[in-house]
């Protein structure tokens, strides 16, 4: 019998999915922000509390306690100011062990403020339109077109919504989020119009109905000189969900975690950073060439385990190794074991 998926998330993540209709795949868990709560998988205890992510309304970090070890979550996160979603709670101090996403884990990433970009958007559709264009806005239908929709609030244009990013945007509102006047989007009357549309759904194709119009993504890849090339825009604005590479900074220095691992875009690069930084760090899905303190003797004796506990004449001993070949670290072990434990949760219900 096909069991179904464990699912911990906020009330609002509950919300969203029963208003798309995708709830009855997972068996959910709603839990409040800062609410510690009891779980048990197979024969392990563990502690789970949720915290503000940033990223969209509603986006937690998992703090994992288990057995004496403490284990932070990012997911995707946030620390810039956003009118959409709560703050990011970078409560978590002095953690043991922190897996967090670096999506713009490279130094070039480094976005402008907020209400910068906003106003660049803003000078945008309103030249579009003094020109008879139909400004035509590509971001994602969760998160980007909430911020963007109170970031227009206001500008006094008029907006009409793809249906997608309608249809989250009430989810929104009954969330008690409240925006400018908008309307779904009539393609036979877009004129005079800002339009909001998601990435995947604005091809030229679509477009092409919509007579001279002038389109711009936001994106924080935006950053990058060619962004706008790649997506086949007129324009492209840096409006990201994610941190920049500064936060990514702040954030691990502000936590204060034993060890790090990173996931997700330049994983390996900003693992290396951090190592530049004085802290332990790995990349978890990209192969990198661990730079370990050496010790005289780098390999364990024949019979003996490299988990093994430091000799009491000497400091800990570790070795170099890469990723996918020879034995870790103990530190390394451990962060796998806390992985192996979400995973886990996985595994079991599905």
């Amino acid at each position: 019998m096909k069991r179904q998926l464990a699912l911990f998330s906020t009330l609002w993540g509950v919300a969203a999915l029963f208003h798309i209709g995708a709830a009855n795949q997972w068996r959910e868990h709603a839990l409040p922000f800062h609410q510690r709560t009891a779980f048990t998988w197979e024969d392990r205890a563990f502690d789970l509390t949720l915290l503000p992510a940033g990223h969209i309304f509603g986006s937690a970090m998992a703090l994992i306690e288990c057995q004496g070890e403490s284990l932070l979550y990012t997911g995707d996160f946030k620390l810039r100011p956003s009118r959409s979603a709560e703050a990011c709670e970078m409560s978590a101090r002095g953690i043991d062990i922190l897996i967090m996403e670096t999506t713009y884990g490279r130094p070039e990433y480094q976005f402008p403020p907020t209400d910068e970009v906003i106003r660049g958007v803003i000078r945008f559709c309103r030249e579009a339109l003094d020109n008879d264009e139909v400004p035509v806005l590509l971001g994602y239908s969760l998160g980007k077109s909430q911020e963007l929709l109170y970031g227009l609030a206001d500008a006094g244009l008029p907006i009409a919504l793809h249906p997608t990013v309608e249809c989250l945007t009430k989810v929104y509102e009954q969330m008690g989020h409240r925006f400018p006047p908008y309307q779904l989007v009539d393609p036979a009357d877009v004129s005079g119009k800002v339009l909001l549309y998601p990435p995947g759904a604005g091809g030229p194709g679509v477009l092409r109905n919509f007579g001279r119009k002038r389109t711009a993504v936001l994106t924080g890849w935006a950053v990058d000189a060619g962004c706008r090339f790649r997506y086949q825009t007129d324009a492209a604005f840096p409006l990201s969900d994610h941190a920049d590479f500064p936060d990514l900074i702040k954030f691990v220095r502000t936590i204060g975690p034993r060890e790090v691992f990173t996931l997700h875009g330049f994983a390996a690069d900003f693992a290396a950073t951090l190592r530049g930084l004085g802290f332990e760090a790995r990349a978890l899905n990209q192969d990198e060439q661990l730079s370990l303190h050496l010790a005289m003797e780098l390999r364990p004796a024949k019979g003996e385990s490299i988990l093994s506990p430091a000799s009491p004449a000497g400091p800990k001993q570790e070795m170099t190794s890469e990723i996918g070949g020879t034995p870790f670290p103990d530190s390394f072990a451990k962060g796998l074991t806390a992985i192996e434990l979400i995973e886990g949760w996985r595994k079991k219900y599905v």
